[in-house]
């Protein structure tokens, strides 16, 4: 898993300069990410397989509905990485940090005047904030929202 957190790091960098995520290390990451969960527990594919349906399903969705304006296909393929890694229902922790935190930094930038509504964002970066968020405190973060519906 050092391999895939690497290139993690590779592509938020990669993303936050090019605006871009580069096939060439995205690919192997989800196939190291893939093997690593087949031969871990393969009982677990089918969680894994519908953390990936679910997040990369949402960015196509928006991806189509939008005609890539409002989001890049790279993000449709990263959210399959981040299914293999995260499962269900971290895969919905990630996704909610991320756009959390973009739209955090998003409304700093723009009080800032540094951008506009009109104005692009590498979402790729938040992406990967939400994964490794998750990655480590995932668990916990729904079992804090959960204690919030306990009577």
């Amino acid at each position: 898993m050092f391999y895939v957190a690497g290139a993690l790091i590779i592509i938020f960098i990669y993303d936050l300069k090019h605006y871009l995520i580069p096939d060439k290390v995205l690919f192997p990451a989800i196939g190291v990410a893939l093997i690593y969960r087949l031969f871990l527990n393969f009982s677990l594919i089918p969680n894994f397989l519908l953390a990936t349906v679910i997040g990369s399903g949402f960015f196509l969705a928006i991806f189509l509905v939008s005609r890539g304006k409002w989001m890049g296909f790279g993000d449709v393929k990263l959210a399959i990485l981040m299914g293999f890694l995260l499962g269900f229902p971290n895969i919905l922790v990630a996704l909610f940090l991320s756009f959390f935190f973009g739209a955090i930094i998003g409304v700093i930038l723009m009080a800032l005047q540094k951008k506009g509504l009109k104005s692009e964002i590498p979402f790729g970066p938040f992406l990967i904030v939400g994964t490794f968020l998750t990655l480590f405190w995932g668990s916990q973060i729904i079992q804090w929202y959960l204690n919030f519906f306990q009577i």
